[in-house]
Order: C-alpha cells, then sequence, then structure tokens
C-alpha cells in the first residue's frame, strides 16, 4: 500500500512531534544527577565585599526546574558530626578524599542533606543512594548551592 504523496507533509510532520514528546519525558528526570549539576558553567566576578574576584555560577534552566522535584541521589556521606549514623551531612558525589572539602571537586559535586523525620542514616565509605526533594540554594560564595531535604536511605535502583 502506498501513501498518498499529498499526505506524505502530515505524516512527515506527525513523526517528528511524537519523537518531541517522547525526548521530552526520557529527559524530564536525570539518570546521574551530577552529571546535570555539573552543567553549570561559571563566570568571574567581584565580590563587592571584599574586592576580590570570584567564581559565580550561570544556573541552567534545567537545574533550577528541578526545583522541589523528588529526586534519587547516588553519592557518599561527608559526616558533619563524629557519630555514625547522621541526620543532617554534606553528600557528594566524590569519596571523602576527593570530595569539594579537600579541595579536588566543584561545589556543584556536593549538597547538604536533612532526612526525613531526623531519621540516622549509618556513615559508610561505600556509595549509597538517597531519595529526597532537591532543592536550589542560590549562589553565596563559600557556601552550599544545593540542598536535599526528607532525605531517606534506598537500595539501589533498577
Amino acid at each position: 500500500m502506498m501513501i498518498n504523496l499529498k499526505y506524505k507533509p502530515f505524516f512527515i510532520y506527525l513523526l517528528f512531534v511524537s519523537t518531541l514528546f517522547v525526548h521530552v519525558d526520557v529527559m524530564a528526570q536525570p539518570k546521574n544527577i551530577w552529571r546535570t549539576l555539573g552543567m553549570i558553567k561559571f563566570d568571574m566576578q567581584m565580590n563587592e565585599a571584599n574586592e576580590m574576584a570570584v567564581r559565580a555560577p550561570r544556573t541552567e534552566p534545567m537545574i533550577k526546574a528541578m526545583e522541589g522535584d523528588e529526586v534519587i541521589v547516588k553519592g557518599y556521606i561527608i559526616p558533619l558530626s563524629g557519630k555514625k549514623g547522621q541526620n543532617h551531612f554534606m553528600f557528594s558525589a566524590y569519596p571523602y578524599e576527593n570530595c569539594f572539602f579537600c579541595g579536588k571537586a566543584g561545589v556543584e559535586s556536593v549538597m547538604e542533606v536533612s532526612t526525613k523525620d531526623e531519621i540516622k542514616i549509618d556513615y559508610s565509605d561505600e556509595a549509597i543512594y538517597i531519595k529526597g526533594t532537591f532543592h536550589y540554594l542560590g549562589f553565596k560564595p563559600n557556601d552550599i548551592m544545593f540542598s536535599l531535604t526528607d532525605a531517606v536511605q534506598i537500595d539501589a535502583p533498577e
């Protein structure tokens, strides 16, 4: 069966439009949130408080659009206290020895985490998965740009 040439542009348009909808669904939830956060680009700006140049981020719209979304993040606990169980900690894309606080990674590779109902998550040297509500905090020199609230530890997603 042949398609009438009169309708060929319509079918091409229909194929194109349906592909766009599939693409939007796939892109809606990033598979690796650290890669998405790493899309931030930095510009040099003058910090008026101390008259020094600082790297200020240009935030990608995709990151701002994640505000309030429930996300799953794989990473490493950077403890804020000496206790094994943590309900408030930093979470890094990299292990402790390679993290932002050791000067070996950028600010886009770390987020502050508060757990749901102050449930404690045991510290481990191994990567874990947590799920929580993502927040973009904006940029302030020497501060964290992202947080995760109501976080819970989960098993690795399939």
